[in-house]
């Protein structure tokens, strides 16, 4: 599904400098090269603040203690993403409100949050699922109509691009309150082990994000909040300020790819290649079809069989998980999530893939549907 080795065979010399040079500076926590990639990166999202973190899921627990929620406020979300979204909420005594997702481009349905707000809802958290944005144009104006805040979860979509209709441009993650990411390996932007990162244009939450990644203090051993140990290792920031550069030229890889197979799969009936949101460049963390008329399983053993990986992300939605199991969400309640979690099937998706390793993926696909 990924080539990392390969990925980082191409900069093995900028690996090993940084690595080394990190390593011989003895400055492990919170070094200078964690502060060097959080003003890197903000300049590449044209962001003002980036707050580093230990990892993905971290930096979402971060932003919603931020936002100073209480137990018992609500967040909608959405029931089609990983567990990690509504998780944090989970944890913080927060009710997860979920809602269903569009069955084209995967994202929080609109519509559907607008039925789902309510007297104790405070903020909402749209997932860039799978390299492209949710409708934030749209989202935004409905938040601010009713004075909720916003945290993307951008985990799966850094360096994606979002065009309002006036024009403007911004960067996913940069257009909420908060955005959230995480630098697992796989991730288009991935370290070598975990971290993550929050951002924000508002210098007040970049300051409580700081200090509640941080014991809550502001001042060595004086902790105005109760906050919580997360931090970016610094050896894994040296990783990620060789890679950063390296960014747009990985997502223009990843979209001649998915261009690829959008060319020799658009012909089967019942295969759905990706659909795209026009008012977001999709950075193709995943590739991710619609297998329709029950076939999705057989076609992932059928590939399985001919030594070709595929994923199914996610075979359950968050409301179908025993954790978030409530007599609120029947089966049924969400039809579009529940009929992905039936469809849905990843292809390989990364830096390394070349025709010739396509050719073979598409081949055993048309095998599949001309038998």
């Amino acid at each position: 599904m990924v080539d990392l080795a390969g990925q980082h065979g191409r900069i093995q010399g900028e690996l090993d400098a940084a690595l080394l040079y990190a390593a011989k500076a003895g400055a492990y926590i919170q070094g200078p090269e964690v502060k060097s990639f959080a003003t890197e990166l903000a300049d590449y999202l044209e962001v003002a603040h980036v707050i580093p973190c230990a990892n993905g899921t971290d930096a979402l627990q971060i932003a919603l203690m931020a936002l100073g929620l209480k137990p018992g406020d609500e967040v909608i979300t959405a029931t089609f993403t990983y567990v990690a979204t509504a998780e944090v909420m989970a944890l913080l005594g927060l009710t997860p409100v979920l809602v269903d997702v569009r069955p084209d481009t995967f994202s929080l349905d609109l519509e559907q949050v607008r039925a789902a707000i309510g007297p104790n809802t405070k903020a909402i958290v749209p997932v860039h699922l799978y390299g492209q944005a949710a409708d934030m144009e749209d989202l935004m104006q409905f938040a601010q109509d009713h004075s909720l805040f916003v945290v993307e979860d951008c985990a799966q979509a850094i360096g994606a691009t979002y065009t309002f209709s006036d024009g403007r441009q911004a960067k996913v993650g940069t257009i909420g309150h908060i955005g959230c990411t995480s630098f697992f390996p796989s991730k288009n932007l991935g370290c070598m082990g975990d971290g993550g990162a929050m951002y924000t244009q508002d210098a007040t939450l970049a300051e409580q994000l700081r200090m509640i990644a941080n014991h809550g203090q502001k001042v060595k051993y004086r902790h105005d909040v109760i906050g919580c140990n997360s931090r970016l290792d610094t050896l894994q920031a040296a990783v990620l300020r060789v890679k950063l550069p390296h960014l747009d030229a990985y997502i223009q890889a990843r979209q001649e790819a998915a261009a690829y197979y959008d060319a020799g799969l658009g012909q089967f009936e019942g295969l759905v290649i990706p659909a795209r949101n026009p008012a977001s460049t999709h950075v193709f963390h995943q590739y991710t079809l619609q297998v329709k008329n029950g076939q999705r399983d057989a076609l992932k053993a059928h590939l399985e069989a001919a030594g070709i990986p595929s994923m199914i992300y996610y075979p359950w939605p968050l409301h179908e998980q025993p954790a978030f199991a409530s007599d609120r969400y029947p089966k049924g309640a969400f039809p579009a999530a529940e009929q992905l979690c039936q469809d849905v099937l990843s292809l390989p998706m990364h830096t390394e893939l070349t025709p010739a390793i396509q050719d073979y993926i598409l081949q055993t696909i048309h095998t599949f549907f001309q038998s």
